[in-house]
């Protein structure tokens, strides 16, 4: 198939990701569930190549939430072993093909030598625009209220706003994803048909789509599928039919 760039309409700016499925890809073939993990990796770089050729411009993947520090210590430091590993391994290429690297969520939670990582990868990506990719990272949408709603709190007692200009644009500069898009699509793997306190304020208008594929198996035609549906609907933003 061809790229998605040479057709018309073009593709949305900002699609976000909820990449679901890695434990059930891995029991399904006998395999522990970091296997997986690794197998999703994987799919992230086959992702990040089809992002790029079909044109996407700010690309957001759900990696790890804030609920999954409930999940069995050995699995939680597996997966930040993967991470380690992958920061390591990638970030020379990422900068290589101009993608430039954010990370949200609350790093505090991370340990300390990932957010170093973390920092420096942001750092060394900072310049690029090729493909702007976010990763959440100990992540929870209701969190990132919670935190834009103190942040708008603490401008408000110390007179830097005043309640009355308090607005959704105020509320919206005060996030993690501030001088980010709001995403255009949002797709989940898996089959699982929900969002699972993901970008909660910014996929307000979102398209969803939802797929059977599991993540480790979601290859580029999956992406152009979804990108295909999206442009299939009509997008009024609360709008009556007839009026945009």
């Amino acid at each position: 198939m061809n790229d998605f760039s040479s057709f018309d309409p073009p593709p949305p700016v900002h699609v976000a990701i909820i990449m679901d499925g890695n434990g059930r890809w891995a029991k399904a073939r006998g395999l522990p569930r970091i296997a997986g993990h690794r197998a999703g990796a994987e799919a992230v770089r086959r992702t990040l190549t089809a992002s790029v050729e079909l044109g996407i411009r700010y690309l957001t993947l759900f990696g790890f939430s804030s609920e999954n520090w409930k999940r069995p210590a050995t699995e939680v430091n597996d997966l930040m072993g993967l991470l380690r590993h992958y920061i390591r391994g990638e970030i020379a290429e990422l900068h290589r093909n101009g993608v430039r690297l954010r990370i949200i969520g609350e790093r505090a939670r991370l340990p300390a030598d990932i957010v170093g990582m973390i920092d420096n990868a942001e750092t060394l990506t900072s310049g690029n625009d090729r493909l702007n990719l976010s990763i959440a990272l100990s992540y929870g949408g209701r969190a990132e209220i919670a935190l834009a709603a103190r942040r708008l709190a603490e401008d408000a007692l110390a007179g830097r706003i005043a309640p009355a200009d308090i607005d959704e644009e105020a509320f919206a500069a005060r996030l993690l994803t501030a001088d980010i898009p709001d995403p255009d699509l949002l797709i989940r793997t898996s089959g699982e048909q929900r969002i699972s306190n993901f970008l909660l304020w910014q996929t307000a208008y979102a398209e969803l789509v939802f797929t059977p594929t599991l993540w480790p198996d979601f290859a580029k035609s999956d992406l152009e599928k979804a990108l295909r549906d999206y442009h299939g609907r009509d997008r009024r933003y609360g709008a009556s039919v007839g009026s945009r």
